[in-house]
């Protein structure tokens, strides 16, 4: 018997704020997977980061990874859906980015459906933290220009700077692509005074990817209960019919919120589904 739909942000939400899922939150949502509940989660994240902090959590529902961009089937280890980014304007992404001297992560797909994550040589502070936090990740390939491949199909194209930084950069592409890309820009959890200015198709976005997971698993957008913090999350607050905000989140996502619980350093998330769905540990 199913007993609801839930979708999860992980990063401020799901997870504590040293990246971690406790054992007690761990514990509630095996429960809830176990007697019936649809529930899963929607991250910046790619599969290959995402498994790395959550994976001992039995995933069965698909899930939503690049902020909407890619759905992705956790039991079978397949891409299900996704929304690609053309060649055409990652490249005049990279070449607007270049001539403020701004070099991103290019983030893509091979034809195997493999992830890439294609760089320059790392230097600056961000890229090199966010680069140090995934040690030995198979993904990483230095190149000495970056320019996308034929064979690859864009995802995200990921600058990591300070805010002063990457606002001009944003409004550059923003001028000549206007609604044709997906922009969003937001504040990293761990890499003091640094932010996230991501590129991607129109409709890489958690709106978007929530819409992709109720088709796959047989629900309306109503019947979910979303859980986040961070703007990234606005689009599954737009989508869904119960938003769930932490009590940590960013002021826009507590405004437009039905309910706040407790943070993500309290385990809220996993305290309201052990409350909702009446299970316990």
């Amino acid at each position: 018997m199913n007993k609801g739909y839930y979708l999860t942000d992980l990063d401020g939400t799901l997870l504590r704020s040293n990246a971690t899922v406790s054992e007690y939150t761990a514990d509630i949502i095996q429960q809830a997977l176990e007697t019936g509940t649809a529930i899963s989660y929607a991250t910046a994240r790619s599969y290959q980061s995402s498994s790395a902090v959550v994976s001992h959590i039995p995933w069965r529902y698909p899930i939503v990874l690049y902020n909407g961009a890619l759905l992705f089937d956790p039991v079978h280890k397949r891409v299900l859906d996704g929304n690609f980014l053309d060649r055409e304007r990652t490249e005049a992404i990279l070449t607007i980015g270049k001539s403020r001297e701004l070099v991103p992560l290019l983030f893509a797909l091979d034809h195997e459906d493999q992830e890439k994550v294609l760089h320059e040589k790392l230097f600056r502070t961000g890229d090199v933290q966010f680069a140090a936090s995934r040690p030995n990740d198979p993904r990483f390939s230095e190149v000495k220009k970056l320019s996308c491949p034929h064979n690859l199909r864009t995802l995200l194209v990921t600058y990591i700077g300070l805010l002063e930084e990457l606002e001009p950069l944003k409004k550059a592409v923003a001028y000549v692509f206007g609604s044709e890309i997906h922009i969003h820009m937001m504040k990293d959890n761990y890499i003091e005074n640094h932010y996230f200015l991501e590129f991607s198709h129109p409709k890489a976005n958690k709106q978007e990817g929530l819409l992709l997971w109720a088709k796959h698993v047989g629900c309306t957008s109503e019947d979910i209960t979303v859980f986040g913090d961070n703007l990234n999350d606005v689009g599954m607050f737009l989508a869904a019919g119960r938003k769930i905000a932490v009590e940590n989140a960013h002021p826009e996502i507590l405004t437009m919120a039905d309910e706040i619980i407790l943070s993500n350093d309290q385990d809220g998330v996993a305290a309201y589904m052990e409350a909702r769905l009446k299970i316990g540990v």
